[in-house]
């Protein structure tokens, strides 16, 4: 029988309040790097000020930030077998998730709103049909899993109504060295699943842009942008912006002609704010902005440039250089260098997805 002295002090640790994100002073930003060669995760303020930095094993790509609690799950570089539950307090690492055999993570996930559910994209190694992982927001036990809605999940955003919003990439990989196994097929789509897995809507692009892979997301209130990766013949000008609103089409949002090739196929990482939407390419070395109903309206050069989220006044940027920038429409300004390599996003932390 616990004595009395050892009951009160359980009250006592019952009472007292459980740290929130303001123990690392509210970071408004995670983002995975490289330091040498040490993998990490920080957390930025949204002056660019580094506010933590944990280890981890090895490269990193995007990660989740708990609703309530200061912990991120930070996702390996797809196809990963690992995604690690840090204390952002203490640095521990308090769970690390593995999937189930015959499983592999891809790239992110997402909390419900009270953080008693987190969602991972996951393949099916052999064939790579899309999953979403379910664990346990408390224990991190696994709970189960629900059907991704078509094939290579990667990004997923929850929206304001609680539903879960896929990019199924469309891209069947070899499970050992990630090869593409039916670029000539591929039908990437977006999914909306509701808060228990079932298929609300789907959306598909026409069928000449098959090839458009559906990659990254971010919110526009009621529905989502989506940035894709053209896996197409490279001299064809693709547009790599969309925005969907479920129970809609999905418009397209070129750039202006002369811009048609900057990012070279390829948006790495998307935003979207009050400033508009941007979205990225590490290999164009370029960002491009685009107004909030998907106007074009500028592009900045930055080589290596990745990482994106919103400001409340344009976006902050991130590079394979370490650098931190602000980023509008008249230009770029840097806030901070000489950080890690940063690698593919920067994650808001506190927001929905």
């Amino acid at each position: 029988m616990a004595s009395r002295r050892a009951f009160l002090a359980g009250l006592a640790a019952a009472a007292m309040p459980k740290p929130g994100w303001a123990a690392v002073g509210n970071p408004a930003f995670l983002a995975a790097g490289k330091t040498g060669e040490a993998y990490e995760i920080c957390g930025l303020s949204a002056a660019g000020e580094i506010l933590f930095r944990q280890p981890l094993p090895a490269r990193g790509h995007a990660a989740a930030a708990h609703p309530l609690r200061p912990e991120a799950v930070a996702f390996a570089r797809r196809p990963g077998t690992f995604a690690l539950v840090l204390d952002c307090v203490t640095g521990a690492v308090r769970h690390r998730l593995t999937p189930p055999e015959g499983r592999q993570f891809n790239g992110h996930g997402a909390f419900s709103a009270d953080g008693s559910l987190l969602m991972t994209s996951e393949v099916v190694a052999e064939g790579s049909a899309g999953r979403i992982g379910l664990w346990d927001g408390r224990t991190y036990a696994r709970l189960g899993e629900w059907d991704s809605g078509g094939i290579g999940p990667h990004d997923m955003k929850r929206l304001p109504s609680g539903a879960l919003v896929v990019a199924n990439g469309g891209i069947a990989t070899d499970p050992g060295d990630r090869s593409k196994l039916n670029i000539d097929t591929m039908r990437p789509n977006l999914t909306l699943l509701t808060s228990d897995g079932k298929v609300l809507d789907q959306a598909e692009l026409d069928a000449g842009l098959h090839q458009n892979s559906i990659r990254h997301l971010a919110l526009t209130g009621d529905g989502v942008a989506f940035a894709m990766q053209w896996e197409g013949d490279a001299a064809e000008p693709v547009p790599l912006l969309g925005l969907w609103t479920p129970g809609a089409a999905p418009v397209l949002c070129p750039p202006a002609e002369a811009e048609m090739f900057a990012m070279k196929g390829y948006a790495g990482s998307i935003a979207a704010g009050p400033a508009g939407i941007g979205i990225t390419s590490p290999k164009g070395g370029s960002v491009m902005l685009f107004d909030t109903a998907g106007a074009y309206l500028a592009t900045h050069r930055r080589a290596d440039v990745c990482g994106l989220a919103a400001l409340d006044s344009g976006f902050l940027a991130s590079d394979g250089g370490g650098a931190l920038l602000r980023v509008t429409a008249a230009g770029m300004e840097p806030l901070a260098s000489g950080g890690p390599q940063w690698d593919n996003h920067v994650v808001p932390v506190g927001v929905a997805g």
